[in-house]
C-alpha cells in the first residue's frame, strides 16, 4: 500500500495578509455586485473557504493561485479585516509556475468567466515558455478551437511557430484540375 494522497485543505494556516500577494496572471474579474455578495457573504458567514496560495520560502510570501477576490475583500473591508485578525485561512500548493498558472486557470473556469484579454496574454505566455498545445489544452481545460482563437487574438506570428498546417488552396492548381 502506497502513501496516502492528503489534499491541502488538510491543511489550513493562519497567515497575515501582508505576507500575502496576488499573482500576475488571473484573468479572472468579478462585477461590483458579485464582489459585494461576496463581501456581505464574508461579513455574515467569515471565510468559509480558504484561499490557495504558493510559499515563496525564500522571499517569505504566499502568492496567491485562487482566491484573489476574498483576499481582496479583507484588503477593503476594515471591519472584515479587524474582525479576521488580518488573517486570512490559507491552504499551500508547492508546484511551478506553470502548474499554478493551469490550477487558477481551472478554478476560475470552474466557477464563471474571466478576461479574454488576458486569457491570450497567459497563452502567449505558455507558448513562449515552450508549452505545447497538448500541454496547454489538457491542463487548462480549452479545446483546440478555443486556443486557436485565443492564439489569433494575440496576433503574434510566433505562437504559431512548430505548427503543421494543411496547404492552402490555390486557384492555379484547381485550373489546372479542371481542364484535365
Amino acid at each position: 500500500m502506497g502513501d496516502i494522497f492528503i489534499s491541502p485543505a488538510y491543511d489550513i494556516r493562519r497567515v497575515p495578509i501582508e505576507k500575502i500577494r496576488a499573482n500576475a496572471y488571473n484573468p479572472n474579474r468579478t462585477a461590483p455586485p458579485e464582489f459585494q455578495l461576496l463581501e456581505r457573504s464574508i461579513l455574515e458567514d467569515g471565510y468559509t473557504m480558504p484561499i490557495v496560495c504558493y510559499y515563496d520560502k525564500e522571499q517569505d510570501f504566499y502568492e496567491i493561485v485562487d482566491g484573489f477576490h476574498r483576499y481582496l475583500v479583507m484588503k477593503n473591508s476594515e471591519e472584515i479585516a479587524k474582525r479576521e485578525g488580518n488573517c486570512l485561512p490559507v491552504s499551500i500548493i508547492d508546484r511551478p509556475l506553470e502548474d499554478r498558472i493551469a490550477s487558477t486557470i481551472r478554478h476560475n473556469r470552474a466557477r464563471g468567466t474571466h478576461s479574454i484579454e488576458l486569457m491570450t496574454e497567459i497563452v502567449q505566455q505558455l507558448v513562449e515558455s515552450g508549452l505545447s498545445d497538448q500541454w496547454i489544452m489538457k491542463h487548462i481545460g480549452m479545446d483546440k478551437e478555443e486556443l486557436l482563437r485565443l492564439k489569433q487574438l494575440s496576433g503574434l506570428a510566433s505562437l504559431f511557430q512548430n505548427q503543421e498546417f494543411s496547404r492552402a488552396w490555390n486557384w492555379e492548381e484547381d485550373e489546372e484540375i479542371s481542364e484535365e
